[in-house]
C-alpha cells in the first residue's frame, strides 16, 4: 500500500452495517488498527449497534469468518490483521492465501471484503500503520464504505 490514501469522498454511513473480523495474533497491533476502524466508521455516521466485531485465533482465520459473516448479508465486511517477517517465509505464504481468500469471500458472496492485513518487513513498520503516523484503519473504514455505498447503487 503506498502512502497515498484515497482522496474519494466517504459517503454517510449512517445507513451501512459493518462486519469486521479481527485476528488475535499481534494483540496489540491488531487491536489499534481495529480502535481506528471503529473510530472511522463511527466518524463516518455508522452506529456502534451496526458494527458487529469478530475475533479469530490469526490472519489464516479471517476469511472462513469473513464468510460467515458476509453469509449474514451486512454491506461490507472488514478483515484485520497483522503479518511481520521472521526469520521464514510463513508470513507470506499466510499474507497470499488469505488475500486469495478474502478475494474469493467477496466474489462469491457478493459482499465487499476490504483486506485489511497488515503485512510488514519489520514491527516498526507494523506500528506505524496500526497506531502511528500512517492511519491505515481509517482507510480500512473508509474502503468499506464506499464499496458499501457503490454497492447499493449498482443493485437499485
Amino acid at each position: 500500500m503506498s502512502l497515498a490514501a484515497s482522496q474519494s469522498p466517504a459517503p454517510k454511513g449512517n445507513a451501512f452495517t459493518i462486519g469486521v473480523v479481527a485476528a488475535c495474533y499481534n494483540p496489540q497491533l491488531v487491536n489499534a488498527l481495529l480502535a481506528r476502524v471503529q473510530a472511522g466508521l463511527r466518524a463516518a455516521g455508522v452506529q456502534a449497534r451496526r458494527i458487529r466485531v469478530v475475533r479469530v485465533p490469526g490472519s489464516h482465520e479471517l476469511p472462513v469468518a469473513a464468510q460467515w459473516l458476509a453469509r449474514r448479508r451486512p454491506d461490507a465486511v472488514i478483515a484485520l490483521g497483522v503479518l511481520i517477517r521472521g526469520d521464514t517465509i510463513h508470513y507470506e505464504l499466510i499474507a497470499n492465501a488469505t488475500t486469495e481468500a478474502l478475494q474469493a469471500v467477496a466474489l462469491a458472496t457478493g459482499v465487499p471484503v476490504i483486506n485489511g492485513v497488515i503485512v510488514a518487513e519489520t514491527a516498526a513498520q507494523a506500528r506505524a500503520r496500526c497506531a502511528g503516523r500512517i492511519d491505515r484503519g481509517a482507510e480500512f473504514a473508509h474502503a468499506a464504505l464506499v464499496m458499501a455505498d457503490l454497492r447499493r447503487r449498482i443493485s437499485q
